[in-house]
C-alpha cells in the first residue's frame, strides 16, 4: 500500500516533522509505503528561518506541485498537510474529489483564520471558506485538537478524527532531579524567533521582575540565539533536533505563554507535551489546548495575569516536592495519550481502511 504525503514543508520543520514524517517508520513496519513530496523545501525554510523572502523559491514550490499532482493515482490515498495550494481556491482539492481520489486532510492549527480573520478583504471574501471546503472534500480530516475538529464538524466533513500532535517516548528521558546541574533554577522556553516575539517578547516586563527578585532563577530559550533584552539571566541557546531533549532536561518549569485569539484556541500544545515527556511541570496560559495538556494542580499551572506568572513561577521554585508530583503526573499523560506509541496505530489502522474510505 502506497500513501502520498503532500506535506506542506521538509522534515526541518517541526509541524510537518511531527505531524507527518516522524510516522513513516511505525508505516513502514505495518506495510504502509510513505512517500513525501514537500510544498517548501530546506532552501526555502533557511530563507525564511533567516528573514529573508525569495520570490523565486515561492514560485518554484507552486511549480513543483502542479506537476506532483499528476502522479496521485499511483497511490491508494494522499495525505494532504492543511492544503494543496496556499493561498489559492480549494480547486485541487475538488477536482481530487471529482476523480475519486481518497485523501485525508491533516490540521495541527487554525490555518483557515489565515483566511478568514485576514486584513486583507479580497482574501476573506474569495479564500475565507476555503479550508471548509478542503476538509468537506476529505474522506477524513484528522485535527489535532477539540477546536480544530468541531471546526471540521461545522465545515460539513464527513468523518473527523483528533490525533494531537505528539512526541516519540524513546527520544525523551525523564529528568532524574528535579534539581538543576547548575545552581541556578531553570525556567525553560523552546520555538522558533516567530513565536518567541508573539508569545514571550510580550512578557520581557514579569521575566526581568523575576531576575530582579531572585537572581538564582535563570531562563533558558531555546530556539533563539541573539540577545533580546529579557534580562541578565538569560541563556539564548540553538535549536536543533539533535540536541532538544538535552536542553529541555536543564529546565526545572518549562512555560508556554500565549496571547488569547482564535489562532492560539487552535494550537496543539506541542511544547508543553515535550516539557511534560521529560517530566518537567509546565506552566502555561489558560488558552485552548494548553487545559489539556497543563491540567491545574496536577501536571501544573494555568495562569492568566503576569502576577499568577510570578507566584507559580516562585511556588514551584520553593517547592521541590511539588514539582516532582506534577512531573510525574504530566509524563504518565504524556504515556497515555500524546505519543506516537499510541498514535501511530491510530495512523496506521486509518490508512489501512482505504476500502471503506
Amino acid at each position: 500500500m502506497k500513501v502520498l504525503y503532500l506535506t506542506k514543508y521538509t522534515r526541518m520543520a517541526g509541524s510537518s516533522r511531527m505531524r507527518s514524517f516522524q510516522y513513516f517508520p511505525y508505516l513502514e513496519k505495518a506495510g504502509i509505503q510513505p512517500v513525501a513530496k514537500p510544498f517548501f523545501d530546506d532552501a526555502y525554510l533557511r530563507d525564511l528561518y533567516a528573514g529573508k523572502k525569495n520570490i523565486f523559491s515561492v514560485l518554484k514550490s507552486y511549480i513543483r506541485r502542479f506537476f506532483v499532482l499528476f502522479t496521485v493515482f499511483r497511490y491508494d490515498i494522499v495525505v494532504i498537510e492543511k492544503e494543496i495550494f496556499p493561498y489559492l481556491p480549494a480547486f485541487a482539492e475538488k477536482i481530487l474529489q471529482i476523480l475519486c481520489v481518497k485523501y485525508i486532510a491533516d490540521y495541527d492549527d487554525a490555518i483557515f483564520h489565515n483566511y478568514d480573520q485576514s486584513r486583507n478583504p479580497l482574501i476573506r471574501k474569495f479564500l475565507g471558506n476555503k479550508i471548509g471546503k478542503v476538509m468537506k472534500y476529505s474522506r477524513v480530516t484528522v485535527a489535532g485538537n477539540q477546536y480544530l475538529a468541531d471546526y471540521a464538524v461545522k465545515s460539513g466533513a464527513g468523518k473527523v478524527e483528533i490525533i494531537p500532535t505528539v512526541i516519540d517516548l524513546d527520544r525523551y528521558t525523564v529528568k532524574r532531579d528535579s534539581i538543576s546541574e547548575n545552581e541556578n533554577f531553570v525556567v525553560g522556553w523552546i520555538g522558533t524567533k516567530t513565536t518567541f516575539e508573539k508569545h514571550l517578547l510580550p512578557c520581557k516586563k514579569w521575566i526581568k521582575e523575576i531576575q530582579e527578585k531572585d537572581p538564582d532563577i535563570e531562563f533558558h530559550i531555546i530556539g533563539i540565539t541573539e540577545d533580546m533584552d529579557l534580562g541578565n539571566h538569560i541563556r539564548y541557546i540553538p535549536w536543533t533536533e539533535k540536541t532538544e531533549v538535552e536542553g529541555i532536561l536543564k529546565m526545572d518549569i518549562g512555560i508556554m505563554p500565549l496571547e488569547d485569539s482564535l489562532w492560539e484556541r487552535g494550537k496543539c500544545a506541542y511544547k508543553l507535551i515535550q516539557y511534560a515527556a521529560c517530566g518537567i511541570p509546565g506552566i502555561a496560559s489558560d488558552v485552548g489546548m494548553n487545559r489539556e495538556v497543563t491540567i491545574q494542580n496536577e501536571t501544573g499551572f494555568l495562569v492568566s495575569s503576569d502576577e499568577e506568572w510570578i507566584n507559580r513561577i516562585f511556588e514551584l521554585k520553593n517547592n521541590r516536592e511539588e514539582r516532582k508530583l506534577l512531573g510525574m503526573n504530566a509524563r504518565k499523560l504524556v504515556e497515555e495519550k500524546y505519543c506516537i506509541q499510541v498514535t501511530a496505530e491510530r495512523w496506521c489502522n486509518l490508512l489501512g481502511m482505504k476500502r471503506t474510505l
